[in-house]
């Protein structure tokens, strides 16, 4: 399903919020990723805010909210969801795509409606819904950026999340961007989307390459794990960082004009809330809730930095 007509679907929606198709109580359990980092953090903060919400506006709906530390005990959650709660959709974001691909097919086997959010599965076509960010926008959107900064070309560094479908759409989107342009990826190592992983990464590329020209963090998270490294070795002046998805602390950088940070890509951590709200829709309105919802990529430099900067904001 096209954005526009989810979107349609979405604002129907909450216009019939009081009128319910099936007057029956449907359980929807939402298995995410414990906080862990910032991203994580405000996407912990925008389910919880979106099932208070939805449980307000709609008598007939009930919600279990499940957060992990890792992929096991997501398993566990989603296999209690269905044995004790007997859940009628489940929303989740895999805290990684393979472990996770066998227990949200048999979710759907038993005939339950399932929503992925952001970290796709190892295998397509088991979801109902998909929503996430651009991932190959963000890609293209982040190497594009390097080129108009090193016209010249030049020596990068990568530090990649979580192994996951959406980083491989990330980073190949990354490579292609810039090929051709002269900059040359020296090293790329998994960061894991983690503040203290990026950390240990950035040392270690610091450790082995006497130049480095910029850093392609690909997160917020990981880009202050990779600040703390280049300030202990005393090398900020030697290169510059880009994170992406929108951390408040980032875009004031950015909007001040701190040259190690100039710039960031959206992606933001609300997306959990959108996938809530359709899949409630999927029982609440007459409307299709399938396909795909994805949330476009932008760009973020100091003279759009403010329309993005939330202080009060949880990430």
């Amino acid at each position: 399903m096209k954005l526009s007509a989810l979107a349609g679907a979405l604002a129907l929606g909450i216009a019939f919020a009081g009128s319910a198709l099936a007057q029956d109580t449907k359980v929807i359990g939402v298995s995410i990723p414990a906080a862990t980092h910032g991203w994580a953090g405000g996407m912990n903060f925008h389910a919880q805010q979106t099932i208070k919400a939805l449980e307000e506006r709609y008598e007939n709906l009930d919600f279990v909210l499940s957060t992990a530390s890792d992929p096991g005990q997501q398993v566990s959650d989603i296999e209690d969801m269905m044995a004790t709660r007997n859940i009628d959709a489940l929303v989740v974001l895999p805290f990684e795509s393979e472990p996770l691909t066998g227990p949200v097919q048999r979710v759907k086997e038993a005939g339950k409606f399932v929503t992925v959010v952001d970290r796709g599965l190892s295998q397509e076509n088991i979801e109902d819904l998909y929503v996430a960010g651009d991932n190959t926008a963000f890609g293209r959107v982040s190497g594009e950026f390097f080129k108009q900064q090193m016209p010249n070309g030049g020596k990068i560094v990568v530090l990649r999340g979580i192994p996951t479908t959406i980083d491989n759409e990330r980073v190949e989107a990354f490579q292609q961007a810039i090929e051709g342009s002269g900059i040359e990826i020296i090293d790329m190592e998994h960061g894991n989307w983690n503040r203290d992983d990026a950390f240990e990464v950035m040392q270690d590329f610091l450790s082995k390459h006497a130049e480095i020209n910029a850093v392609w963090a690909s997160d917020d998270d990981m880009a202050v794990g990779v600040l703390e490294a280049i300030n202990q070795a005393n090398r900020q002046d030697q290169m510059w960082v880009l994170g992406g998805a929108g951390m408040k602390e980032m875009i004031k950088r950015v909007m001040d004009g701190d040259k190690i940070i100039p710039a960031d890509v959206t992606y933001p951590p609300a997306m959990i809330g959108t996938a809530i709200e359709l899949t409630a829709l999927r029982f609440t309105s007459s409307m299709p809730m399938s396909g795909r919802f994805i949330i476009s990529s932008e760009l973020i430099t100091k003279d759009n930095a403010e329309k993005f900067y939330y202080p009060d904001s949880p990430f």
